[in-house]
């Protein structure tokens, strides 16, 4: 089996041989080029043709952004930003994720050599995820797509229905696709999306100056209401609990499930458990299989089930493990997950 091959653009000469060093350590994959900048990146992307590339953010000659921007209409290749903006400049990482970039990673502030080696392990299961995801092209020129219109409808206002989001790598934009297509109308959404706790907030903030419904990062032990959404804070776990009859938030720092805190299976297992068929759940884009169980325990608890298929996945992992256990009933392509959902719960014409 070939090895991936990895070009990395760093304007840090330290970095660049630190990730060198770890990447090479990898049984499957292999550096097989350097840039200080993405000027000298772009030469090298002809020269070598790597398979995936990571790009730092605050280099000279060009921004980052802004190469990743004309990489990904000129020639697209999976990217996987390792920057410490992708921390302090969560409106960067999120625009880079927008832009086209599979993965980030996040370099650490102090103690820089042993940081990245700590971090080993997430930087070459992203780089592997990264490889075998499905990147698309973006047309030369083309106008900046409108934010999807939320579908007609309209819903009693309850606290009976409640939907579930799943996701992990390519979820920014896959949970983006699903929530501004939503009415403000629908009902409570509880999302899980894997994601380092200095991100959450940002994430749910950008979310709600898109979405018709309001998001939010969660808080515990707070009800939740119609037309609410709320994602999952990167240091806890996110479940539902019911009081009387009104359903809350319930915030978790046990341990990470599937690797994972937050975690999918954590969020549909406590669905499955308090829920039953008053739930609609769906499993978007992600790698590994985190989700797929909670899922298969809604279904037998009578929720419906919603799978992304393969052909609209940015990484076809999790939902692949959902399906394969038989988990979901429906295997949709992510612009019609939406209408699905608010189909199950009853939407009125």
């Amino acid at each position: 089996m070939s090895r991936i091959r990895v070009l990395i653009i760093d304007d840090s000469a330290l970095i660049r041989g630190i990730m060198k060093e770890l990447i090479n350590a990898q049984p499957d994959m292999e550096v097989v080029g350097q840039a200080p900048d993405p000027v000298s990146g772009r030469e090298l992307i002809k020269q070598v043709n790597p398979d995936v590339l990571t790009l730092d953010v605050e280099m000279p000659r060009m921004n980052g952004l802004e190469f990743l921007e004309k990489l990904m209409r000129l020639r697209p290749m999976p990217v996987v930003m390792v920057s410490s903006l992708t921390e302090r400049g969560n409106e960067v990482t999120l625009r880079a994720l927008e832009l086209g970039a599979v993965d980030f990673v996040t370099k650490p502030r102090v103690g820089l050599s042993d940081g990245l080696n700590e971090l080993s392990a997430e930087i070459g299961e992203k780089i592997r995820a990264a490889a075998r995801a499905r990147i698309r092209r973006h047309a030369l020129n083309a106008p900046v797509p409108d934010t999807p219109r939320p579908l007609a409808g309209q819903f009693l206002h309850t606290t009976e229905k409640l939907v579930c989001l799943g996701s992990s790598t390519g979820g920014t934009e896959a949970l983006k696709e699903v929530l501004t297509r939503m009415p403000a109308s629908a009902p409570g959404t509880l999302i899980t999306q894997h994601m380092p706790e200095t991100f959450t907030a940002s994430f749910a903030a950008r979310l709600n100056g898109l979405s018709a419904m309001t998001v939010k990062e969660a808080e515990h032990n707070e009800r939740i209401l119609p037309g609410h959404a709320y994602v999952a804070p990167g240091h806890s776990h996110l479940l539902v609990r019911k009081s009387g009859a009104y359903y809350y938030t319930e915030l978790s720092k046990g341990e990470p499930v599937n690797r994972h805190r937050p975690s999918v299976d954590v969020l549909f297992d406590s669905a499955a458990r308090v829920l039953g068929p008053n739930a609609v759940g769906a499993i978007l884009t992600g790698m590994g299989k985190d989700g797929a169980q909670g899922l298969l325990a809604m279904r037998a608890a009578g929720a419906h089930t919603i799978a992304q298929d393969e052909a609209s996945c940015v990484v076809y992992g999790m939902p692949k493990a959902a399906v394969e256990l038989g988990a979901a009933m429906d295997v949709l392509p992510l612009h019609d997950i939406a209408r699905r959902i608010l189909d199950c719960l009853g939407r009125r014409n």
